[in-house]
């Protein structure tokens, strides 16, 4: 779950970038990253932590150009918080080419093979990001006619890196001299959308991994990018687009809109707010069938991407709805925090109960998911000690079951609380008095009453069915061991040694 965005405009596009990261801060935490181009140089900076504290008034300055890249990032798959896993990543052979990458590749160590003993190519770091970027740098090679790129070329490109890669990618890259281009998996599990400006003499156009971005710098919604398709802006802003996959499907991850995204973003066609509302719908018939009339004095949501699920739920049922937790908003999401014992702490730190909705009543708390459950146990400890006389729980999502490979950080069973255990055993994990859990084929319905033509969706972290099918036993105990032990993260000393800024020649 990373966050990416590029853009071709007819001015400077370093603050432009920018702030459309800030608003895609949710996607990643631990890194940012921007590249710029003008004349024959790219120009890069980036490292780890938010984007407010990656950049200064002096790296935006080293970042001139009218087009150019930028990323949030967060670790998966036992990554740990690495500054030279930072992105963009650059190659200068055989074209110089910058990449950011949303997602997860499920063939990495395959790729990894291919690149050292068939392409000849170095990777040197562990992220499957480098791994796609010298991939597709490989697919470019050979597409081009000796070292001359055409539209043809860099679509033949696209389409042999959808031949050999495998999992979930969405992409922004830059091609020295040619272009900004973007492109998505097969199955689009990793949502991409593109946009346009209208200026005197065109067009500039945008890309990003939620339409938020664009509608924050003021950009018009032309669509999102399909599964499988590639859009290719030239540096005379003139728009090329082409499907490049043969089987192209639509399989976008259903967790996008039950809690990564942000609920002013749209997604393939669906407003998420609209779908969370739809899911506290659904979500009230099953307490309704579940709990006794009556039995509930007061609704109060985990914030915060639980509240329109919650305020739906509680207009059906006809419950008041209270805001019961009053949150700091300095502290960074519980869910893309490593380690237990980090998240334990921040729960305390991040929310605090407001006494008087709790004391004497019976509670349904919602919110949008269980992974782990340890938010939702210091959840449900807070609300007894702030003097709820029953505390019931109610999740917007089915029980997570499975290990997400496509990009977002659940990837180990151990960690899973649904893994193993019936409801009535999670139920009594976080010491609730009800647990009432959303059913996958509601939540489906949620998202698929918005977009008819979105009939398949990536779901497997709550039916284990991988839609990419190279998905093993074993693979999934390759990435648990992986994480279990993966290095500390990198040390930093003091505000500058974390940053680095690049001017590299592009060609």
């Amino acid at each position: 779950m990373c966050g990416i965005i590029g853009v071709v405009a007819s001015t400077p596009v370093n603050q432009l970038i920018y702030d459309g990261l800030m608003v895609l801060q949710h996607r990643g935490q631990d890194a940012a990253g921007i590249a710029t181009a003008r004349g024959s140089m790219f120009h890069l900076h980036k490292g780890p932590g938010l984007v407010r504290d990656v950049f200064r008034t002096r790296n935006m300055r080293a970042l001139p150009g009218n087009w150019g890249i930028g990323h949030v990032r967060y670790p998966t798959a036992g990554s740990a918080i690495n500054f030279s896993e930072a992105q963009p990543f650059y190659v200068n052979s055989p074209f110089g080419i910058m990449l950011g990458h949303n997602g997860n590749l499920t063939n990495t160590a395959q790729l990894q093979e291919q690149m050292f003993r068939l392409d000849r190519r170095h990777i040197n770091t562990h992220s499957d990001s480098e791994v796609l970027l010298n991939v597709f740098a490989h697919e470019l090679y050979a597409a081009a006619s000796g070292y001359e790129l055409d539209v043809d070329s860099v679509f033949q490109a696209v389409a042999g890196v959808h031949r050999r890669c495998r999992g979930a990618y969405a992409v922004v890259a830059m091609i020295s001299g040619y272009g900004l281009l973007a492109f998505r998996d097969p199955y689009g599990i990793r949502p991409l959308v593109f946009g346009r400006n209208k200026i005197p003499d065109g067009y500039e156009y945008i890309v990003a991994s939620e339409s938020v971005a664009l509608d924050t710098l003021g950009f018009e919604i032309v669509r999102d990018v399909e599964p499988g398709e590639a859009v290719f802006i030239d540096l005379e802003s003139k728009l090329h687009t082409r499907q490049c996959a043969q089987q192209p499907m639509y399989s976008s991850c259903i967790f996008e809109y039950v809690y990564l995204a942000r609920p002013d973003s749209v997604i393939d066609g669906v407003s998420v707010y609209e779908t969370r509302l739809r899911m506290g719908e659904s979500l009230a018939r099953k307490v309704a069938r579940q709990l006794p009339p009556g039995e509930v004095d007061v609704v109060i949501p985990i914030p915060d991407s639980s509240r329109p699920a919650a305020m739906q739920l509680a207009h059906v049922l006809g419950i008041p709805y209270r805001e019961g937790f009053v949150k700091n908003r300095y502290i960074g999401r519980t869910f893309i925090m490593p380690g237990q014992a980090t998240r334990k702490k921040s729960v305390r730190q991040k929310l605090n109960t407001v006494s008087e909705e709790f004391r004497g009543k019976s509670v349904l708390l919602v919110d949008d998911s269980i992974v782990r459950g340890t938010t939702s146990r210091e959840i449900v400890e807070m609300a007894r000690a702030a003097g709820a006389h029953k505390v019931f729980f109610a999740s917007a999502a089915p029980p997570v079951r499975f290990p997400n490979v496509y990009g977002i950080d659940m990837p180990t069973r151990s960690e899973l609380i649904a893994s193993g255990r019936s409801e009535l055993e999670i139920m009594r994990e976080i010491g609730a008095d009800a647990l009432i859990f959303q059913d996958l084929e509601d939540l489906k319905a949620s998202v698929h009453a918005f977009n008819p033509q979105l009939t398949g969706f990536d779901a497997s972290c709550f039916d284990g069915q991988y839609v990419s099918g190279d998905i093993s036993p074993e693979y999934l105990d390759e990435i648990e061991t992986s994480r279990n032990t993966a290095p500390e993260p990198d040390h930093v000393d003091d505000d500058d040694s974390h940053q680095m800024a690049l001017n590299l020649p592009s060609g």
